[in-house]
């Protein structure tokens, strides 16, 4: 049945701040397995909602004993599409990222939900969610429990890697707000070195 990961996080910064910071928190120290990112679809809705497709490439380290099983060629990245819709009218930006290789060893679904509340301004909540699955016949439970304790480790990783984002947009801030320029950071391609479970979403976008 594969396993179900859910967690909710305050996050003390404003809602705009935090959407800010998502776009630009790669590269960050905590996400070196992060490779690249691309954004390949992108438009503005009629009810002034933003739609966002992107390409990650991720690196893919198994387990040592699953080295000993599966080929030696299998590729060490691993390519993530991330669906995201901006809405601001309701403070809220979700995503929904998928892996589109190696899906048959093990596919990840994660949905992240940024909340802004108008009652706490100066605070964010994330809802995260994520489904782990395997086609691995005899081999799923391990693969997924794998999997489920990679996605804990890195999604810790992803709060210190958004923090880091918005600690530099906070100094950057404190800098202009002296007579510093701000430094252009927008880029459109970007290559880093640096059990019943609840329905899993469909892509959006």
């Amino acid at each position: 049945m594969g396993k179900y990961f859910c967690s909710e996080t305050d996050i003390r910064s404003a809602w705009d701040h935090v959407l800010s910071a998502f776009w630009q928190r790669y590269p960050n120290p905590y996400s070196t397995h992060v490779l690249t990112e691309d954004v390949v679809f992108r438009e503005v809705t009629p009810d002034n909602c933003l739609l966002s497709r992107r390409l990650l490439t991720k690196t893919n380290r198994l387990p040592r004993w699953a080295e000993r099983i599966f080929p030696s060629n299998l590729a060490r990245s691993v390519y993530v599409v991330e669906d995201s819709i901006v809405d601001p009218n309701n403070r809220r930006l979700t995503t929904l990222t998928w892996n589109l290789n190696h899906s048959t060893l093990m596919t990840v679904v994660e949905r992240c939900v940024f909340h802004g509340e108008r009652d706490r301004p100066v605070w964010t909540r994330l809802i995260r969610e994520a489904w782990i699955s395997s086609g691995v016949f005899g081999l799923s439970r391990p693969i997924q429990e794998f999997g489920l304790s990679r996605f804990k480790s890195n999604q810790i990783k992803a709060m210190k890697g958004l923090e880091h984002a918005l600690s530099k947009l906070h100094l950057s801030a404190a800098q202009s707000h002296h007579g510093d320029a701000p430094k252009d950071t927008s880029e459109k391609t970007k290559n880093l070195t640096a059990s019943s479970n609840p329905q899993k979403p469909q892509e959006y976008v």
